[in-house]
């Protein structure tokens, strides 16, 4: 029996992505046209129709969204890992009161599928620490978060249309 398809984040998997959070982006790359997969865990869902996240700008991932805005994340959780594909765009190329270039990147939900392998479920989530400075780690986390938070639907353009 096929696995039912959601457009838009459910109830179990909006409040995964409202933290920073342990995800992977696959992405096609510009030159070679296969594949390009990447961890990150700057990510954010605004609302249940788009996921933001932050990566270094210089970041291959960048160029690969300005030559096809096909993306997939993928999460685990909540008992499984979850496929999440649509359209990916670069919502600014540097993050403001970030001391890091971030570039901002939102992904625009087409689909999300359950594709853990039948009669299994995830028992123990992926989980990370920080290999620097702890401090430094928690003050850039929460400045990058922030800076994340701060699109609200419309992001950028609603600053622009209200200031011009």
């Amino acid at each position: 029996m096929a696995n039912k398809v959601e457009q838009q984040l459910t109830e179990d998997l909006l409040p995964l992505l409202q933290k920073e959070r342990y995800v992977t982006i696959a992405t096609v790359d510009y030159e070679t046209n296969v594949p390009n997969v990447n961890a990150i865990s700057w990510v954010f869902a605004p609302d249940s129709k788009r996921v933001c996240f932050a990566i270094d700008n210089r970041s291959r991932i960048v160029e690969n969204i300005k030559k096809n805005h096909g993306m997939t994340m993928t999460v685990i959780g909540s008992g499984s890992t979850y496929s999440i594909s649509g359209k990916a765009s670069i919502k600014a190329e540097k993050l403001e009161g970030v001391p890091l270039k971030l570039a901002l990147i939102e992904l625009s939900i087409d689909e999300i599928r359950d594709v853990m392998f039948y009669g299994a479920r995830i028992s123990t989530e992926p989980s990370y620490e920080k290999t620097y400075d702890a401090e430094a780690a928690a003050k850039l986390d929460k400045q990058v978060m922030d800076a994340i938070k701060k699109l609200k639907p419309g992001g950028l353009l609603v600053w622009l249309f209200l200031f011009f």
